[in-house]
């Protein structure tokens, strides 16, 4: 598989301006910038957990993508602050950041047409955190999800940038031509692993939800762990709002998993690296 080329990273970095901060501890910036895939401005939403302030630790980062000209800052309308601080507070989830990308509106959100270049614009935006915040800037340390076309989005730039993300996730999501992208991944897939929830609702006129499960072991049979699930109900963002806590635990869960897995691949490396001089000595 060709890799994509990268994002544009050497940009000066964009500053963070406080918006809210809540009586757990967390809080909400936000940030504008000159962005080289839109040519024009980008923005995004930062939740900085509890105690961010006061710790040297780096952290795991979620991003999300929003739905057909909908906005980032949907996803603090239905509450993903007081959900992330309760989860993080029982301990259910590790802390984490989460990124909310607002994008254009339009029907082509999320990918890259004609001088529209939205899947490299969420790229940008996550070389951006990297350098900007304590992350994790690994593929184990980098989930993404969306609702809707956002769902839809996730997936095609997970597939598209298969050695970036570890966790992905569609709520209400479609996957319309992105089974060449999932082909294409197969032997990425096997290698590294990639951890997939996708979910649809019985009533929804918007997309099929017979898709997930489909999808689902399309995954599952490239070497994903891939759980889908059909809800009750219809295509609203309210229905993002019910399931809120089961993405962002299999978001939270999904990514401590990652970093387990990578930590052990990496340990059994340096082991073999420090063997491979006794075995060449002992022959």
């Amino acid at each position: 598989m060709v890799p994509r080329a990268e994002a544009p990273s050497a940009q000066p970095l964009p500053a963070l301006v406080p918006v809210s901060h809540d009586s757990a501890g967390s809080s909400i910036d936000q940030a504008t910038f000159s962005s080289s895939a839109l040519a024009g401005q980008g923005s995004f939403i930062v939740y900085l957990p509890p105690g961010y302030a006061s710790t040297n630790r780096h952290y795991p980062v979620l991003y999300l993508l929003h739905s057909r000209d909908g906005h980032a800052a949907a996803f603090l309308e239905i509450g993903i602050q007081r959900s992330l601080d309760r989860l993080i507070a029982e301990g259910a989830i590790p802390p984490m950041l989460v990124v909310m990308i607002q994008d254009r509106s339009g029907l082509n959100n999320w990918r890259d047409i004609g001088t529209r270049h939205s899947e490299t614009y969420v790229v940008e935006v996550q070389q951006l955190i990297d350098r900007m915040l304590p992350t994790i800037p690994t593929r184990a340390g980098r989930a993404i999800a969306g609702s809707s076309m956002g769902g839809f989005g996730a997936m095609h730039v997970a597939l598209a940038n298969p050695y970036r993300f570890a966790v992905v996730e569609s709520w209400l999501g479609y996957f319309n031509n992105l089974d060449g992208e999932l082909r294409a991944d197969r032997a990425i897939i096997s290698q590294l692993g990639l951890h997939a929830f996708l979910y649809g609702a019985v009533d929804d006129p918007v997309a099929v939800p017979a898709e997930n499960p489909a999808f689902a072991a399309q995954l599952r049979a490239a070497g994903a762990q891939a759980k889908s699930a059909i809800f009750a109900g219809g295509h609203s963002l309210q229905k993002v709002k019910e399931h809120l806590d089961a993405g962002l635990l299999f978001a939270g869960r999904s990514l401590a998993a990652a970093q387990r897995r990578a930590g052990a691949e990496d340990a059994a490396r340096r082991l073999s690296q420090a063997l491979a001089p006794v075995a060449q000595t002992s022959r």
